[in-house]
């Protein structure tokens, strides 16, 4: 299942910027493949303000977050993958979302997973797919 982290922080910025609120991102500045103006980390992170009137061409998908950013009034091209997001918030009020750590997800083969060699574990019966089941515990 894909991460619902990049889904999560373009929800969160919209319902920050429809509030009048100006949306911060809490990055991972040594996280693989960030780029951002060396020197503007602090302890291996870095606080973006990403309202509509702070960066140009702000682009967000499931992939990166990436925009244009002025750093001591010299213009800077920023990426940031969304894994290296870890939180999204409001400077106003505080609120949003931190987010955890995620390891890193293989890509996707186009082979559909085949069912386990050792079959259904501890004697139970297989369940139908797609068909939730419950189980009483007393």
């Amino acid at each position: 299942m894909k991460s619902s982290r990049p889904y999560l922080v373009r929800a969160l910025y919209e319902w920050i910027v429809d509030n009048d609120c100006t949306p911060h991102l809490l990055v991972n500045a040594e996280f693989s493949g960030v780029q951002v103006p060396p020197g503007f980390a602090s302890d291996g992170q870095i606080v973006l303000n990403v309202s509509p009137s702070a960066v140009r061409h702000l682009h967000m998908d499931n992939e990166a977050v990436s925009f244009e950013g002025r750093f001591g009034g010299v213009a800077h091209s920023l990426y940031i993958p969304t894994s290296a997001v870890l939180a999204i918030y409001a400077r106003e009020n505080g609120q949003g979302m931190v987010f955890d750590l995620e390891p890193p997800i293989p890509e996707e083969d186009d082979e559909e997973p085949g069912p386990d060699d050792d079959g259904p574990s501890g004697g139970e019966p297989p369940r139908p797919s797609g068909r939730p089941s419950l189980k009483v515990v007393k």
